[in-house]
């Protein structure tokens, strides 16, 4: 099943159940895709690659928006911006621990041959490609760093 199956799925789910705060995060989700589906044609959708892409944007939307919301005692816009991403991350695959996140980076640097920290940006590579939606770019960045040290 798709990506925009399973939202509308849910969507129907989250009516049905008079959810208003997961049925507004599903149906954003559910704009996001129809607007990149519109981009590249309609017709065809969009691959799981662009779809874990979108989903990813959207989460890191959410948590930025919620920190912010947060820094500036606005805990009400806060946690709205918090159930959205609960939804959102339900659609994601499940988030790396920073045991396995590591030890994924140390299999990625010994592919890649990377060496010191002159050679960060072909793991980066390598890495955000392998770990696309599993975890967080800054994340990734900060251990690349710290084992290539």
């Amino acid at each position: 099943m798709s990506l925009k199956q399973s939202v509308e799925s849910e969507i129907k789910k989250a009516i049905l159940a008079k959810d208003k705060d997961r049925l507004r995060a599903l149906r954003s989700v559910k704009s996001l895709i129809m607007l990149e589906e519109t981009k590249t044609g309609g017709d065809k959708g969009i691959s799981e690659d662009e779809e874990m892409k979108l989903l990813t944007r959207a989460a890191k939307q959410r948590k930025d928006s919620a920190e912010i919301y947060q820094q500036q005692n606005r805990e009400d816009l806060a946690s709205v911006e918090l159930a959205e991403l609960e939804v959102i991350n339900e659609f994601l695959p499940k988030q790396l621990t920073e045991e396995e996140l590591e030890a994924e980076l140390k299999q990625i640097i010994a592919q890649v041959g990377a060496e010191g920290p002159k050679d960060m940006g072909k793991v980066m590579g390598a890495a955000t490609k392998q770990l696309a939606g599993k975890a967080d770019g800054k994340l990734i960045s900060q251990k690349v760093k710290s084992l290539l040290a």
